[in-house]
């Protein structure tokens, strides 16, 4: 799960988990392009392959919803034609969670090979002693979110018995402010307060989010929020003159890294980019020779010979 190469350096131990954060696919039927221009699988096919080639192994990948743009079963059964076999490779388990652009009889049947159903979507994962929640917050036909009674009932049954190393909430609709988008305050969670009074004072450790397409964080009943942008397009969020803008561009997805007492929540753009400035993982294995107090005086030391450029490997 962390890349065998990497020994830690600092105060912190290796973490204990890592799991990888995509959402917001919105696969098409017949591989069209999402509002004529965006290539939902490719970008997604694009992001599959930074995780394998980065070297990290997450054991789980969390997908948070509006998997398909219009529910339709072409778009699911292409997802997972790209999704299984990555995931394979990386040897992360798939967890998906409901949108408010799936349709749950074609979801529950065609992603988990069970009779359709038109039943909230909820299931519970053990991944190596972290739970990790998929909670519906689906209403059908609308694209707000909302939570039955029953549904909150059984995250409370869930939920009052703690995990060995404790709980994240995969949801659509992830419950905090948009003030950078005062139109989605309409397509909301309704009945956060219910939600709040279920998980407060629980293990519940991080919420996992979608439904916003673009990166956010906050805080809900005590407990971190993290939304992942989207893989198919992202909304400008200092548009002129717009109350939404979509735009093709920006996609990204998170790595969720959880240690004994926090969870780091990083934000990694999708796509190649032009290097300015680094070097080598050649030069690892000579940190990795080195004393701590050769490694401050070698990398924090203004004058050292390595950050006044006169031993820096290309």
């Amino acid at each position: 799960m962390y890349p065998d190469r990497v020994k830690p350096l600092g105060q912190y131990p290796a973490p204990q988990h890592v799991v990888a954060h995509i959402s917001d696919t919105h696969f098409l039927g017949a591989s069209k392009a999402l509002y004529g221009e965006v290539d939902t699988d490719s970008n997604l096919i694009r992001a599959l392959a930074q995780l394998e080639q980065s070297g990290i192994r997450p054991e789980a990948i969390v997908f948070t919803g509006d998997l398909a743009d219009l529910g339709e079963p072409d778009a699911y059964n292409r997802l997972r034609a790209i999704v299984e076999p990555a995931a394979k490779r990386l040897g992360a388990e798939i967890i998906w969670v409901m949108g408010n652009h799936d349709e749950r009889p074609e979801y529950s049947s065609l992603l988990f090979d069970v009779d359709p159903s038109t039943s909230p979507q909820d299931r519970v994962y053990d991944i190596n002693g972290l739970r990790i929640i998929s909670f519906d917050t689906t209403v059908p036909g609308y694209h707000h979110g909302a939570m039955t009674d029953e549904q909150l009932d059984w995250l409370a049954d869930v939920l009052a018995t703690p995990a060995q190393h404790g709980t994240l909430l995969a949801l659509h609709h992830p419950p905090m402010p948009t003030p950078l988008l005062w139109a989605m305050e309409m397509l909301e969670l309704h009945g956060q307060d219910r939600l709040a009074s279920v998980i407060r004072g629980t293990d519940v450790r991080g919420i996992l989010g979608g439904h916003l397409h673009y990166s956010g964080h906050s805080t809900f009943a005590g407990v971190p929020v993290s939304v992942a942008a989207a893989t198919c397009y992202t909304l400008a969020l200092t548009a002129k003159d717009r109350l939404l803008s979509g735009v093709n561009a920006d996609q990204a997805m998170n790595l969720v890294h959880v240690y004994d007492e926090s969870l780091v929540h990083s934000v990694v753009p999708i796509g190649e980019r032009t290097e300015i400035t680094g070097f080598s993982t050649e030069f690892a294995s000579r940190i990795e020779q080195m004393t701590p107090e050769e490694r401050t005086e070698m990398f924090s030391k203004k004058t050292s010979s390595f950050n006044l450029g006169e031993e820096r490997p290309a």
